[in-house]
């Protein structure tokens, strides 16, 4: 056995996806890097360049309007999680304490928002900003700004990339059955000529 699941099998729709997947992650860490290398330190530019990566990723859904809600979600959790250390940074220098204090008034603002399931996002996202602001003291009020500009052009790219893959998808899958069906039927109408072919004898 090699621990493949019961009935598991490569479709074309599962290589098409993770293409689609591929170039978007692609042109999104590529476009992000070069916007930001002016502004930003290399570090940063990286930095920049993975969060609108990891973006992309959490957009990408099974369908477009799975992809759609999933940016809408991954975009409130990030503006939320944005204001907070915003606001913070803007007036205090980073600390463990300060931290865990967002990471709970975030938790906390979510729950009352009614979007607990966005909480996770929010308090990653935090971390991520708020570490950052720890490893650039000089700059840490810019790391929420840069960090939403990354969330956003990833969020953007992927659900994008993801409508158009799906659409071209659907397009060739619909070319494909069309010209199956073709196929068949020149297939009956052969076997249809060639049956009466028979009957009459033409044919030994």
């Amino acid at each position: 056995m090699d621990g493949t699941p019961s009935g598991y099998k490569l479709t074309a729709w599962a290589a098409a996806y993770s293409l689609n997947l591929a170039v978007a992650c692609f042109i999104t860490y590529w476009i992000i890097t070069r916007l930001l290398s002016g502004f930003v330190d290399q570090a940063s530019d990286f930095l920049g360049g993975m969060w609108a990566v990891v973006a992309v990723v959490f957009v990408f859904r099974d369908t477009r309007e799975q992809a759609l809600r999933a940016g809408r979600d991954r975009l409130f959790a990030t503006c939320v999680s944005f204001a907070l250390c915003q606001l913070y940074l803007l007036i205090f220098p980073f600390t463990p304490l300060g931290m865990a204090a967002l990471l709970g008034l975030g938790a906390l603002l979510m729950a009352a928002l009614g979007r607990r399931a966005d909480i996770v996002t929010t308090g990653i996202t935090t971390v991520v900003v708020m570490v950052v602001a720890a490893m650039s003291p000089e700059t840490a009020w810019q790391q929420p700004i840069l960090r939403l500009i990354d969330s956003v052009f990833g969020i953007s790219v992927g659900v994008i990339c993801k409508w158009v893959g799906s659409y071209l998808f659907s397009l060739a899958e619909h070319d494909l059955g069309g010209a199956e069906v073709r196929a068949a039927q020149i297939g009956l109408s052969h076997s249809m000529g060639r049956f009466n072919a028979e009957q009459k004898g033409e044919i030994k």
